[in-house]
C-alpha cells in the first residue's frame, strides 16, 4: 500500500493547478496534492531530484493526474519514461486533458494509462471528478513504490 497516499498533479496551467487544488478542496479531500508545472518538473519529482529530493516534503505518489499537452516534454513523454522505470511502472497514472481525441486516448492506454480523464467544462463536474479520485486513491490498495 502506498504509505503517502500523495497525489501529484503535472499541468503546465497555473489556472488549472489552482482550479483543481480548489476542486480537491471543495470535495473534501484529505490526502496531499503536489502539483508541478510540466514534463520536466514531474520526471524531476519522480527521481527525487532538486528541489523535491527531500521525500518527508515531497513523497512518491499514490497516483499521479497528467495534463497532456505541456511544454518541454508532454504527457506522453512522461507517461513513456515512468513505465520504463522498474521502481515506477506500477504509479497509477491518471491522464487529464482537454482532448477527447481517439488518437490521444489510445496512444495514452497503449503507453501505460490507468485511466483517461477529459477536463470537465465547470467547477462543479470538476469538484465531483476531484471527490472520486480521492475516493479511489483512498480506497485502493497498491504495493509501495520504492
Amino acid at each position: 500500500m502506498s504509505e503517502s497516499k500523495t497525489i501529484l498533479l503535472v499541468d503546465d496551467s497555473e489556472a488549472d493547478r489552482f482550479l483543481m487544488r480548489e476542486a480537491f478542496r471543495m470535495a473534501n479531500c484529505s490526502l496531499p496534492l503536489q502539483a508541478v508545472g510540466d514534463g520536466v518538473e514531474a520526471l524531476s519529482y519522480l527521481k527525487g531530484e532538486a528541489p523535491y529530493s527531500d521525500r518527508a516534503k515531497f513523497p512518491l505518489p499514490a497516483v499521479m493526474l497528467l495534463d497532456l499537452n505541456m511544454p518541454r516534454i508532454d504527457g506522453f513523454g512522461v507517461l513513456q519514461w515512468v513505465r520504463a522505470q522498474p521502481k515506477l511502472k506500477r504509479l497509477a497514472i491518471f491522464i487529464m486533458t482537454a482532448s477527447a481525441r481517439n488518437e490521444d486516448i489510445e496512444r495514452a492506454f497503449d503507453l501505460g494509462a490507468t485511466s483517461f480523464l477529459v477536463k470537465p467544462g465547470s467547477f462543479e463536474t470538476l469538484t465531483v471528478m476531484a471527490g472520486c479520485m480521492c475516493q479511489w486513491v483512498g480506497i485502493t490498495q497498491a504495493p509501495p513504490l520504492t
